[in-house]
């Protein structure tokens, strides 16, 4: 009995840090001669987690040349070893005598004192476009109060591909509320408000598609959001049509931390409804 309750208690513990983990993270990286550059500065971004595997977005800069590469990865709670593995570059400015690499990383996550974490270790990869290695090289991040890249928002593949082809007309936006928060953890709930008369609406976080012609009833449409400090979010519902009972109209609950907020949504063909916010860590 003793034993499973250590299993459960280290699995809480893993757990509660490996969603810690997500934000950015900025520092140095280096290359060994040979590479083409012998020090970037680099910008991690880890947009989300889920059972100590994560995705997010590596900049790597120098003045005007950069490199921005998807990727995934996994956490070891017990060991505090992380593995990322690039995938995919999604933009790049480098001079012609240079070739964007793509890496995997072998860190190791530390925290001393408040607030102070860091991840160390080194990184290999091999050139875009073909296997040729590159050269090698260190790699140290902390933990940073805001990016100096925007933010992406998490979106899984089937979304990405319905918002290629998605087409919607421009209506004005009706900002309903602005909200300071003191979590990261934000989760959002999408009621009809009255009479449930077939409302359906598209939602957007960041131009992001989350949401799409979903119907509106009294059981909620649920988003779970992972806030990066000091970077603005603005959440809108697109009304795809008016239901039986003209405007679209929705209940809007928001849990954040310890506070919870309770709003009134109405969108119109020819406008949207807009709520935004902000996490704004505690100062310690």
């Amino acid at each position: 009995m003793r034993f499973l309750l250590l299993l459960l208690l280290l699995g809480l513990t893993g757990a509660g840090q490996a969603q810690l983990l997500t934000g950015v993270w900025g520092g140095i990286r280096t290359q060994n001669t040979g590479g083409c550059f012998p020090e970037y500065s680099t910008e991690l971004h880890i947009i989300y987690m889920q059972n100590n595997s994560f995705i997010g977005n590596v900049y790597s800069y120098d003045n005007e040349r950069y490199t921005k590469i998807n990727f995934t990865g996994k956490f070891n709670p017990l060991t505090k070893r992380m593995v990322i593995i690039e995938h995919s570059v999604l933009q790049y400015n480098v001079p012609d005598s240079c070739i964007p690499c793509i890496k995997t990383y072998d860190l190791t996550f530390t925290k001393s004192g408040e607030g102070n974490e860091t991840l160390r270790g080194e990184w290999r990869g091999h050139e875009m476009g073909n296997n040729n290695n590159c050269q090698p090289g260190k790699i140290s991040l902390a933990r940073v109060a805001k990016s100096i890249f925007p933010i992406d928002v998490y979106q899984n593949d089937t979304l990405a591909r319905l918002q290629k082809n998605l087409k919607l007309k421009n209506r004005e936006k009706d900002l309903v509320q602005t909200l300071a928060v003191d979590t990261s953890f934000i989760k959002i709930e999408l009621y009809d408000n009255a009479e449930i008369d077939d409302d359906t609406v598209t939602v957007f976080l960041n131009n992001t598609l989350l949401l799409y012609k979903k119907r509106l009833t009294n059981k909620p449409l649920v988003l779970n959001i992972t806030a990066f400090p000091n970077t603005e979010y603005e959440l809108m519902m697109y009304a795809d049509n008016l239901g039986r009972i003209p405007p679209n109209t929705s209940l809007m609950v928001i849990t954040a931390g310890r506070k919870r907020y309770q709003l009134h949504l109405s969108s119109s063909e020819e406008k949207s409804a807009v709520v935004r916010f902000k996490y704004e860590p505690p100062l310690h």
